[in-house]
């Protein structure tokens, strides 16, 4: 499958954002943290162009995750025991084009793109703070 290829590891959804910085020693991008209402959010440019946001709750748990850039990044590695049900609904898919959806109660992920870009996202509906909506991570 090709969003499950070989790349670098980044901060887990649903885990602490401890390896932030590892994420962008390894894709030898700028790192850039911002504060926001309610919530942080880390972005990290690679030099390809491949721009991969980590949203933060106050509690320190990466609670979404977006992605986009000219290759589909490895989402084992970014969606962590989250990648299961989107391998899943890919093999189930039949592909005519469009986005992949995985709409569920603890989990929601959407990607598409054609070859050269890519773009997703994928959040924890129960980690989302007080007063944040999904709409934010974009």
């Amino acid at each position: 499958m090709l969003f499950l290829g070989t790349a670098p590891a980044w901060a887990v959804l649903g885990e602490y954002e401890s390896s932030v910085s590892l994420d962008q020693q390894v894709l030898r991008g700028e790192i850039r943290a911002e504060v926001r209402q309610g919530y942080k959010l880390h972005q990290i440019t690679s030099p390809n162009g491949a721009v991969v946001r980590e949203y933060v709750s106050p509690d320190g748990k990466v609670f979404g995750i977006s992605w986009q850039g000219p290759f589909m990044p490895n989402l084992q590695q970014l969606l962590g025991s989250y990648s299961t049900e989107v391998q899943q609904a890919a093999q189930s898919k039949v592909r005519r084009g469009g986005p992949l959806v995985v709409k569920k109660d603890n989990f929601v992920f959407v990607s598409g793109g054609h070859m050269r870009f890519f773009r997703g996202r994928a959040y924890v509906p129960s980690l989302l703070p007080n007063n944040i909506s999904a709409e934010v991570v974009r």
